[in-house]
């Protein structure tokens, strides 16, 4: 008996293993869910307009920051206003009220010469003796005749519009510029030393004048054999390729570019903007290095043209 119900307990075949439930899925209605969406969201909206009214009714950290920021900026509010009556309104002796606004200080402009003065006290009675700025410019020897005969020029603007005083010292043979009382700006030192120094170098008083004019004026020079080292006839024709046949390869380039040229000796002195003087300047170091004029000549005719389409 027990080795029979053994053997058939052994032979039995096993049983399988219970079969999940399935649930039959509920579809969710979207309307009621939309539904509760909106409820809830009232409910929430009531629970902050509670808090904010009535901040006693409840406790949370929520709560307390609310009531907290609405004091201060209640606070605020009423510092402000009493700042603004304060500044609005004082009382005067006879006990009426005025309107008082506060007004920035204004001070004087102050001249030329009264910003670059040096002060030094003298004498007992500590009397302040100003000594205004002045500047120097030396005439060479071949620009002596020159200067001579275009004083009043070169006068004129100096004395009139920029008000400084000018004088030339036979001994030192040099141009002296000095600030005044009734000089209106600081740099019209500057200017009036850059417009002698102009004429020194070669330029006409018209011409000149411009630095006095425009902010964005430059006086640039250098040697031809900073270019190139050159010697003897070889500098000579390389100066005579710069200036052309009567001067006229250097109009060209001052028509082209804008500028003005001086070439005085184996120095080149040109006038004018940034820009200008760049093209100018490589015009000039082609032509030194042994460009064909008629070469310099294609370019500066496209150098004007793209300035005439520039401006």
């Amino acid at each position: 008996m027990t080795t029979r119900a053994a053997s058939k307990k052994a032979t039995a075949a096993p049983r399988r293993a219970a079969s999940p439930t399935i649930l039959p899925v509920v579809a969710v209605n979207e309307e009621e869910a939309e539904r509760k969406k909106v409820d809830n969201d009232a409910m929430e909206m009531e629970f902050y307009n509670r808090i904010i009214n009535d901040p006693s009714s409840s406790a949370s950290p929520l709560t307390s920051r609310i009531v907290q920021s609405k004091s201060i900026q209640r606070e605020d509010a009423a510092m402000n206003d009493d700042n603004d009556d304060n500044d609005a309104v004082t009382t005067t002796k006879n006990g009426e009220q005025e309107d008082q606004q506060q007004v920035q200080p204004m001070f004087a402009k102050l001249s030329a010469h009264a910003a670059s003065q040096q002060q030094r006290t003298v004498g007992k009675n500590n009397n302040t003796i100003t000594k205004a700025e002045y500047r120097r410019v030396r005439c060479p020897a071949h620009r002596y005749t020159p200067l001579r005969d275009c004083w009043e020029q070169l006068l004129t603007p100096l004395v009139e519009y920029l008000k400084l005083q000018v004088r030339f010292n036979t001994r030192t043979r040099s141009v002296e510029i000095k600030t005044s009382k009734h000089t209106p700006e600081t740099c019209s030192l500057q200017k009036g030393a850059d417009f002698i120094g102009a004429f020194m170098l070669g330029f006409e008083p018209q011409d000149a004048v411009a630095l006095l004019r425009l902010d964005d004026l430059y006086v640039e020079s250098f040697q031809v054999t900073d270019v190139k080292t050159l010697r003897g006839d070889h500098l000579s024709r390389a100066i005579g390729r710069v200036a052309g046949q009567d001067g006229k390869t250097r109009f060209a380039i001052e028509n082209a570019t804008r500028t003005r040229i001086v070439i005085a000796d184996s120095r080149v002195h040109m006038l004018g903007s940034y820009g200008n003087i760049r093209l100018a300047r490589n015009a000039i170091c082609d032509l030194i290095l042994g460009a064909p004029p008629g070469k310099v000549y294609n370019n500066m005719r496209n150098v004007a043209k793209r300035m005439n389409e520039r401006y």
